[in-house]
């Protein structure tokens, strides 16, 4: 029996004098609450309670008892109101992470639009394009890019992430504008860092995924670096086009071979629990959902290479 359940018998039982009258506050039988308070005094090794056919009386070890507990029940009460208005309300602390290149979009606005909403939560972005362990480093909630591949993950998907495959229009007029994947294999890249893989570009051939091995001249962590070097005309870059679209809407860059882009990306929302999470994250979850699927919706649905129109958004 939990050691909590001994004492507020206990307690019970001293505040009101009586098994009896005890045992109808706690909703339980007279038996049970007599039970209670002998396993407590058998694990105490005291007798607490003296008990006559008449009355019920504390003994000394009794009245410390009583005392002692008194702040200790109180505080566990006023945690179990805290938590209960946890899962209730949202408020508290929200740990996110995210990866650098979405902190040059729409996401501090949401975060700031958020925070209007539910003024008691208090965020915590951590921007890193490190794949981290959400238990570990003590995270919610982590904003990712890709394909979505640790299975020990909860995942909200939140958008199709579209990619976009561009040089400027002087890089393509120098070097010549691919027709099909392989076509990469001459040009100069300037590729994501994966460490110990060969770099290559991810495409999508008659519906499956079809990597090309691709000479790199620059590597990066990040997308940023990435398009401003594209922009001084030294090589292609693959981005989301989400992070290339200002530049590619004024014609700067000029994107190719769109219909053998991939359609297995995901902007995604992961998270390690189904179950107790608090409200904070609930309402962080549904809030970014709702969002970006409104988002999505007002923009024209991608094209695949067979012409069909493919999802803007799916459930998780």
């Amino acid at each position: 029996m939990d050691g909590l359940d001994l004492l507020k018998a206990f307690r019970e039982v001293a505040a009101r004098g009586s098994f009896s009258r005890a045992a109808i506050a706690l909703g339980m039988s007279k038996a049970n609450v007599s039970k209670y308070v002998a396993q407590l005094e058998e694990r105490f090794g005291v007798r607490l309670l003296n008990r006559s056919t008449r009355s019920v009386s504390l003994t000394d070890a009794g009245h410390l008892l009583l005392e002692r507990s008194t702040p200790l029940m109180e505080m566990i009460e006023l945690t179990q109101s805290e938590l209960q208005d946890h899962a209730g309300n949202p408020r508290g602390r929200l740990r996110i992470t995210a990866p650098h290149g979405l902190s040059q979009g729409k996401l501090p606005g949401l975060i700031g639009e958020f925070m209007s909403i539910y003024p008691e939560v208090h965020v915590s972005l951590h921007l890193s394009n490190r794949v981290i362990d959400l238990v570990e480093e003590g995270v919610d909630i982590a904003l990712r890019l890709g394909r979505i591949r640790d299975e020990s993950l909860i995942v909200r998907r939140l958008q199709q992430v579209e990619l976009a495959l561009c040089a400027t229009p002087g890089y393509w007029a120098k070097r010549g504008m691919p027709r099909k994947p392989d076509d990469m294999r001459r040009h100069d890249v300037l590729t994501y860092s994966l460490a110990g893989n060969t770099p290559s570009l991810p495409f999508e051939v008659d519906g499956k995924p079809y990597s090309v091995p691709v000479h790199s001249r620059m590597d990066a962590n990040d997308a940023a670096p990435l398009i401003g070097v594209a922009l001084a005309g030294l090589g292609a870059i693959c981005v989301p086009t989400m992070m290339a679209q200002p530049d590619i809407e004024r014609g700067a860059l000029v994107p190719v071979l769109k219909e053998f882009m991939p359609t297995d990306l995901w902007l995604y929302a992961a998270y390690t629990q189904r179950r107790h999470n608090s409200a904070a994250l609930r309402a962080m979850l549904d809030f970014l959902a709702a969002k970006v699927s409104k988002e999505a919706a007002t923009r024209p649905a991608k094209r695949n290479a067979g012409g069909a129109r493919a999802p803007a958004t799916a459930p998780a």
